[in-house]
């Protein structure tokens, strides 16, 4: 039965997510483990695609394959490997489990086999339990025979999404090394999911880009995600931060100067616009440019044109101009520190970057990938959130936005680990370790307000937080028992986990 609704997947028009998120519960149904993990191959690390059984924000972790020595053994055998339950071998998914406990527990099975698409090396899949004993010698055997399904899952899946002109494989296909893991986009938000699709789209043109977002909100990620999904991407991508270039040398930064143009220039140099072109530039704060050098940008967004500091001569440059800021440049129109035709150069396709706190489907899947960052470099075996940090991170107003939850996560590493009064490589952080000072509820959604003109959160999200609040405090009351929890909210107990599951609480 469950066979034949897998292969019905296959048909039904189902976005990729779910149709890899109802594979892994199936599978996890199949063999009754704990948890199921569909992991993708990029470059030297596996990456979570689907997931059942673990802690949601395991899917924001990226797991380096010559630190996980079980994951490099699965990937090196075309057949099934069964790890015992007295193996030493540390499992990648240590204490990640989404088991009712309040502490993190070692997994005690590990089974797992690699994946091919067309002869090539695609990934991995994996189950683990908690549970001594459950895979046996006819669980690889089956395991094996479910690994050429989930083989043509990635494989229907990959030409739907070529035959769409999504073009997930474009990068590869051109010979373009896959971006570093800190250039990475992590999110599975709609507000962010639209916006990549609406990118791809605009990254094939070469029309200027102007960035608007609150300072955190990575926009020199989207930057780099534009060039790497335009014809450019084969060319160098500069990037120059504004507000660091003294006004007296930007112009020669950006436009280069021959020799004596200036005291203690000995020789000719070249500019960011040479150095780039054929490529893309990366403007990053373009409010903070002296009115002097906004006009020679101007100049060059209108013809291509530019001269060094000390020439009258000028050379023609191919640049895609990507500019970011978060100020509200209007406003430097207004008092006379920016030109209205630069910006309107600029804004011929402005694309606004959602701040965190209106993305909060985001925040557990970033918190992932930084606790999986700190884990690797603090030489943990196993890095956390307990439930009640995943409340609180849920409900912080974030006015840093991503680089501030990324800071967050590392201080809170490093406090946890200096005040265990033992040595110990499982750690497992706390409220008071992440140290959240702002107000969250509804004061966060007041300071919300006065950051941005547009960050009043939509209803249901309002209603999710107060929903998430009355669930974590009816926890604490009852020291962490559900059934006791809902009966105190006067809930059925099945429809409190549903709706903790939903809200990301489980």
């Amino acid at each position: 039965m469950i066979d034949a609704l897998l292969l019905a997947d296959l048909t039904n028009d189902l976005t990729p997510a779910v149709r890899f998120q109802r594979l892994v519960y199936a599978l996890k149904e199949i063999f009754n483990c704990g948890a199921v993990v569909l992991l993708k191959k990029e470059a030297e690390q596996l990456r979570p695609v689907a997931l059942e059984g673990l802690v949601k924000e395991a899917l924001g972790r990226r797991f380096k394959i010559a630190e996980h020595p079980r994951l490099a053994t699965i990937l090196s055998s075309r057949e099934p490997i069964i790890f015992a339950p007295d193996n030493r071998v540390p499992d990648p998914y240590d204490g990640l489990l989404d088991a009712l406990v309040g502490e993190p527990l070692p997994v005690h099975d590990c089974m797992g086999v690699s994946l091919y698409v067309e002869g090539v090396l695609w990934g991995a899949l994996t189950l683990d339990s908690l549970v001594a004993g459950t895979f046996k010698a006819e669980s690889a055997l089956l395991l094996k025979r479910y690994a050429l399904l989930v083989e043509i899952f990635v494989r229907v899946t990959q030409l739907e999404q070529e035959r769409l002109g999504w073009r997930s494989l474009s990068l590869e296909a051109r010979g373009v090394r896959a971006a570093p893991d800190r250039s990475e986009i992590i999110a599975k938000s709609e507000a962010i999911t639209q916006l990549l699709h609406e990118l791809k789209l605009v990254a094939q043109s070469d029309l200027p880009l102007l960035l608007l977002g609150e300072t955190g909100v990575g926009k020199e990620l989207f930057a780099r995600f534009v060039h790497q999904h335009s014809q450019r991407s084969n060319k160098p991508m500069l990037h120059i931060n504004c507000a660091a270039l003294p006004e007296s040398l930007a112009e020669s930064e950006l436009f280069g100067h021959v020799k004596g143009a200036f005291s203690g220039a000995t020789q000719d140099r070249q500019g960011r616009f040479e150095a780039a072109h054929g490529g893309t530039l990366f403007l990053d704060e373009v409010g903070e440019l002296p009115l002097s050098v906004q006009a020679k940008l101007l100049r060059v967004l209108q013809s291509g044109e530019i001269q060094r500091l000390g020439s009258d001569a000028t050379r023609q440059v191919d640049v895609r101009i990507v500019a970011a800021t978060n100020r509200h440049l209007q406003e430097g129109i207004k008092n006379g520190g920016f030109r209205a035709d630069l910006y309107h150069r600029l804004s011929v396709y402005p694309v606004p970057i959602p701040p965190l706190r209106e993305r909060p489907d985001d925040i557990l899947l970033l918190a992932g990938h930084f606790l999986e960052l700190n884990r690797s470099r603090l030489g943990l075996r196993c890095l956390r959130l307990s439930a009640a940090a995943e409340y609180a991170l849920l409900n912080y107003a974030w006015p840093g936005n991503v680089r501030e939850l990324e800071h967050v996560i590392s201080r809170a590493a490093l406090k946890t680990l200096a005040r265990q009064a033992t040595a110990n490589d499982w750690v497992s952080l706390e409220p008071e370790e992440l140290d959240l000072t702002h107000p969250s509820g509804p004061q966060a959604l007041q300071m919300g307000s006065e950051l941005t003109e547009a960050s009043l959160l939509p209803l249901k999200q309002q209603v999710d937080l107060c929903q998430r609040q009355a669930i974590q405090q009816a926890l604490e009351r009852t020291e962490g028992n559900w059934s006791l929890a809902a009966k105190q909210l006067e809930v059925d107990s099945s429809n409190l986990h549903k709706l903790a599951k939903r809200l990301q609480l489980k």
